[in-house]
């Protein structure tokens, strides 16, 4: 990572295999992630967010994260310095739009000295206006609500329900109610509906087509995972995937 003691933007180009870790780390600049082609988990202490083609995370500076590949990724990232005045303070994934995307490219790919300036100001007024999208699922500190975050993550289409989880975590249904809540700020439906819809993504992304997703992460039909995909994300599967 460069070191940025001013005011500047540096872009690099990465390819990586599918399922490839970046393990835990974090960097003195902020940064943008992005990919043009490919999916990829970024975890945070307290959330994991989905991060497909079309859409980049805003990490600031200092902040831990680890990466993980789901398919085959081409990564064009963005190391921004703190001198910038006036940039994000939170975590969030942001709407890349077209003019976002080739100036990253641009940065990553091509020594354009005279652009610089300019393409630097682009970014910087892309990150700060650019609609903010909850592609997130939340990380659960507690260890028992972890565990069933974790096997709805690996196993979307289970069908256990809230009262299979409380006699197999070891708490009342009221108990396992309010642990939730408290946890992640969703009830059990929502936070199963989320991270059905998060893992849909990725599939969409590489290639697996609606119906086949749908009934893979836990949907009795189609229509129902559409309505749920519309309900999180604000678009329709087919429209998601051809933004990206």
């Amino acid at each position: 990572m460069p070191n940025l003691t001013q005011p500047d933007i540096v872009g690099f180009a990465s390819t990586y295999p599918s399922g490839t870790y970046i393990d835990w780390h974090a960097h003195e600049a902020h940064q943008l992630i992005h990919a043009i082609s490919g999916a990829m988990r970024v975890s945070l202490r307290d959330k994991l967010c989905v991060l497909p083609v079309g859409r980049a995370l805003w990490i600031p500076a200092t902040i831990d994260h680890a990466i993980e590949c789901a398919g085959a990724v081409r990564m064009r990232t963005a190391y921004v310095s703190p001198h910038f005045a006036e940039l994000p303070r939170d975590v969030h994934v942001i709407v890349v739009s077209p003019l976002a995307r080739e100036v990253l490219v641009r940065l990553a790919e091509v020594n354009e000295a005279g652009l610089k300036p300019a393409l630097n100001d682009v970014l910087v007024h892309e990150i700060n206006n650019s609609p903010v999208k909850a592609f997130v699922i939340p990380l659960p500190r507690h260890t028992r609500i972890a565990r069933l975050a974790e096997a709805l993550r690996a196993d979307p289409a289970s069908g256990k329900t809230l009262t299979d989880w409380a006699a197999d975590l070891g708490f009342s249904e009221r108990n396992l109610i309010r642990r939730i809540q408290e946890e992640t700020g969703m009830t059990f439906r929502e936070l199963r509906r989320q991270t059905r819809i998060m893992v849909a993504m990725e599939r969409l992304v590489n290639g697996q087509a609606v119906t086949s997703v749908a009934l893979d992460v836990g949907f009795e039909t189609p229509s129902a995972f559409i309505h749920a995909f519309r309900l999180v994300t604000g678009e329709t599967p087919r429209q998601f995937v051809k933004s990206d």
